[in-house]
């Protein structure tokens, strides 16, 4: 009798900052359970969104594909109908599917059958922030009847998830659990954390990047309490999910990833909580419990969100589309030394037409100022628009862009990026240097930096 194959659990929260995490190094204790898988499964330590704004994200994520590819390039543009996402995959392979929560990937509430992305099972809503509260979470099930589920938001969905995994403990089942926590309540611009959950948090640590830009604007100091109890009441919800595995004797045989569409930056960078290059903006956590995942594996290259798409059908021994932009970084999981760029892709929209990659030390992005973003999904010409030290200045508060000191280290990441836009099939583009500046104190070595080693001699010097 073929072995079965392992079951498969996404929880996907929205708007969660890599730093909110303990394995991250958060001193606040928010998150132990999914620090535990970190520590016990697999941990993308640099997980990197290829979009930071809900509805690309999410599409990238289901699909495997660049936003460009979908045409979901900003919120508002339901998912294609041809598109193929992992429900179509993991159920032409014998799984049951089942979506809950958030999908922002359709046209309207309830969710038309042939807009939900191939999923079987259905109870959501295409954008929870307008149809719940904190207290009252309303979603839509496979008739398009409204369901009201008790309990804080977060904890309605992922008692819901239990529910699921009950209902197919005897089946292989892929199941995709939405969260709306912690992104904002939008007709209130609040984020509203369970009762007494705020209070525990405000006033005791700020990220860096946010202590140093609230002082000139932001809403960081006013929100922080909320954003942060949200995510210690998800956790607990995590964990909750994974000793309901445990008590049904699934949790050996299921794969749980948990990840994030983007980050939060509390308007710090522009008017709004995303939508720049910013890891406040892209980088989210990310780790992977549960069959091939195990063993305590730290990736410290930059994978995308995007990557787990062909990793989780990789593990689940799905072979992955060709039309799949992503690549599964299981092999990495299996072998340290197995081959991977050193660079993540970022396409931004709504805010701008813009453009970065992100390696491990360094940031370089590029903007399309004469290009509308949200009726056009890429430019003929961007501008470079910031350059960031990622080991000196993790935080990117000291923008290098332009100087030139850094000029040979610019040409080299703008024609990464632009192999990058090229392998994401967008059309030819150019790349104009930012306007020359200089610093009597800045200077690069391209050896010490990571640029070439070409000609590089190893050892020592006799004298």
């Amino acid at each position: 009798m073929p072995e079965r194959p392992p079951n498969v659990i996404v929880v996907f929260t929205d708007q969660q900052r890599w730093d909110t995490t303990g394995a991250h190094g958060n001193p606040l204790g928010l998150t132990p359970n999914f620090d535990s898988m970190a520590r016990t499964g697999t941990h993308a330590v640099q997980a990197i969104t290829p979009q930071p704004v809900c509805a690309p994200a999410r599409a990238a994520l289901q699909t495997g594909q660049y936003p460009t590819t979908t045409g979901c390039f900003r919120n508002g543009i339901p998912l294609p109908e041809h598109s193929r996402t992992l429900a179509h995959h993991f159920g032409a392979a014998g799984y049951a599917t089942g979506y809950l929560g958030k999908w922002h990937l359709a046209g309207s509430d309830p969710v038309p059958p042939e807009e939900r992305g191939g999923y079987g099972s259905w109870l959501g809503s295409n954008t929870l922030e307008f149809t719940s509260d904190a207290y009252r979470t309303v979603m839509y099930d496979e008739g398009g009847r409204p369901v009201l589920l008790p309990g804080y938001r977060s904890d309605a969905l992922l008692d819901a998830a239990v529910r699921y995994a009950a209902d197919h403990h005897a089946e292989p089942f892929y199941l995709f659990c939405s969260l709306i926590e912690p992104h904002h309540q939008n007709e209130v611009d609040s984020y509203p954390a369970p009762d007494g959950y705020a209070q525990r948090y405000q006033g005791r640590w700020m990220p860096p990047d946010l202590a140093a830009l609230s002082a000139s604007g932001g809403s960081a100091h006013r929100h922080i309490g909320g954003y942060l109890g949200q995510i210690r009441r998800v956790d607990e919800g995590l964990g909750r999910l994974l000793d309901a595995l445990r008590s049904m004797d699934l949790l050996d045989d299921t794969i749980v990833a948990f990840t994030s569409d983007h980050g939060n930056h509390f308007k710090t960078r522009n008017d709004e909580y995303k939508r720049s290059c910013h890891d406040s903006s892209v980088r989210v956590p990310l780790a992977v419990r549960g069959p091939g995942f195990d063993g305590g594996r730290a990736i410290d290259t930059p994978v995308s969100t995007m990557d787990l798409a062909p990793t989780l059908l990789d593990a689940a021994g799905i072979g992955v589309p060709d039309d799949m932009q992503g690549r599964s970084f299981l092999p990495m999981v299996r072998d340290p030394g197995a081959e991977w760029p050193d660079e993540a892709y970022i396409q931004i929209s709504e805010a701008e037409c813009g453009r970065a990659i992100r390696t491990s030390r360094w940031k370089y992005h590029v903007s399309a100022p004469d290009t509308d973003p949200w009726r056009r999904p890429s430019a003929d010409r961007y501008i470079e628009t910031a350059l960031y030290d990622l080991a000196h200045d993790p935080y990117e508060l000291d923008n290098l862009v332009g100087l030139a000191s850094h000029r040979d280290l610019a040409d080299d990441l703008r024609e990464r990026l632009l192999r990058r836009m090229a392998e994401a099939d967008e059309p030819p583009a150019v790349i104009e240097p930012a306007p020359v500046r200089t610093h009597p104190q800045r200077r690069v070595d391209p050896a010490v930096h990571g640029l070439t080693l070409k000609g590089a001699r190893f050892g020592h010097q006799r004298g």
